[in-house]
């Protein structure tokens, strides 16, 4: 049997595989630490491995790791000739960094043609299709409080809106809204009643 670790560390995952744990596993299993090195005592794994207890281990994750290049790692597990020590540095790898740069500079180029925010971790996170037909877009960003969005859609009263979306955080509100087209004033108007409204923080002439 194969137990494997995959959980952050917290005060109640801390030190959550140790000598009694490791005692209730099947004699033989192996131990798999891929999440957080403080999440196990490493020094228990050690014990259950020169027993015999334990049949393997391998982890990527220290207590202690080296602070940089030159400094040694230092752990009970080394010399314990049934055990795969390697570095955490999945994300680390050219393949990895590649798929993240182009990851990253895909949801920016989103977010500047079309004011997607999926993928945001302290934003809302809102997505609106482009249509085939050529419309206006506007995005306001503003204080999440009541009676805003009141405001923002009598700006919108006199437009046939053909799409529009609202998240919110705690403090944070975010709209997409997609309109007819209409003159440049048109536009120009209603991005200045947006910009004007005393809740706004940002907003922002998408297309």
């Amino acid at each position: 049997d194969f137990l494997t670790l995959h959980v952050p560390f917290t005060p109640e995952t801390e030190n959550m595989i140790g000598e009694p744990e490791l005692k209730m596993m099947k004699p033989g299993s192996y131990f798999l630490n891929l999440a957080r090195g403080k999440v196990a005592v490493l020094e228990a794994v050690a014990e259950a491995l020169k027993s015999g207890h334990l049949r393997g281990a391998a982890v990527d994750v220290y207590p202690v790791e080296p602070a940089g290049k030159g400094e040694a790692l230092v752990t009970p597990l080394q010399g314990i000739p049934n055990v795969i020590l390697t570095p955490h540095i999945g994300g680390s790898t050219e393949e990895a960094q590649e798929s993240i740069g182009e990851d990253v500079s895909h949801k920016i180029l989103k977010y500047l043609f079309e004011a997607c925010t999926v993928g945001s971790v302290n934003f809302p996170e809102l997505a609106l299709a482009v249509p085939k037909n050529k419309h206006h877009r506007l995005v306001n960003i503003h204080r999440n409080v009541p009676g805003v969005l009141n405001a923002i859609n009598q700006l919108l009263a006199d437009v046939n809106i053909t799409g529009q979306v609202l998240g919110t955080t705690e403090l944070t509100g975010y709209i997409i809204v997609e309109f007819d087209e209409y003159n440049v004033s048109q536009k120009e108007k209603l991005y200045e009643g947006l910009q004007a409204l005393p809740e706004t923080i940002y907003s922002r002439v998408v297309y």
